[in-house]
């Protein structure tokens, strides 16, 4: 078993942390019927669960994307981000070690990570929506949330070999997903 000291996995999720942050603020595109943005953070965040595990992988997605959206001007999304993101995070993790552990290639057992993450950011945001706006920005809200999970799930497909295939991570990703 590969072992990696406190500091390192603190350093892995900083960067995590600010790869979904800026993964989120790089391209932003307004969705002016719900108030939000799509945009391709969502890959960070699957990457993050995927390469760092349940817990260091979920807590790097949550505050990044929640930092994303203060550092963006939508603060009042930032307690519901980090709740999706946080679970989408985590799913992604959980999916990703049972199927590969069970032989699934890597880039198939992404699709259920992605799944997981179209899911939570539809049903999370709806739900947001729904209590502060009503039911008619909620259901606005559904088209283009699914998309922004479509598009995450591509990104972080295309990204995993190219990040894995840098020894470090490569490593983290196999010391931290086994605890």
């Amino acid at each position: 078993m590969i072992v990696m000291n406190q500091t390192k996995k603190l350093v892995y999720t900083a960067l995590f942390t600010a790869l979904c942050c800026v993964g989120t603020m790089v391209i932003q595109i307004p969705t002016p019927a719900t108030h939000g943005y799509i945009h391709l953070g969502d890959a960070f965040v699957i990457l993050s669960g995927v390469i760092l595990g349940k817990k260091y992988g979920s807590l790097a997605a949550g505050i990044g994307s929640a930092f994303a959206d203060i550092f963006s001007g939508y603060a009042y999304y930032a307690p519901t981000t980090f709740v999706v993101k946080f679970m989408v995070a985590l799913c992604a993790a959980v999916l990703y070690k049972a199927l590969t552990s069970h032989g699934v290639k890597e880039l198939i057992a992404m699709i259920p990570c992605g799944l997981a993450d179209i899911l939570f950011v539809v049903a999370g945001y709806f739900l947001h929506s729904y209590f502060t706006e009503g039911i008619g920005p909620a259901l606005l809200s559904v088209p283009s949330n699914a998309i922004q999970g479509c598009s995450g799930l591509i990104v972080a497909a295309i990204l995993l070999p190219i990040l894995t295939a840098v020894p470090d991570i490569k490593k983290a990703k196999l010391c931290m997903n086994h605890e």
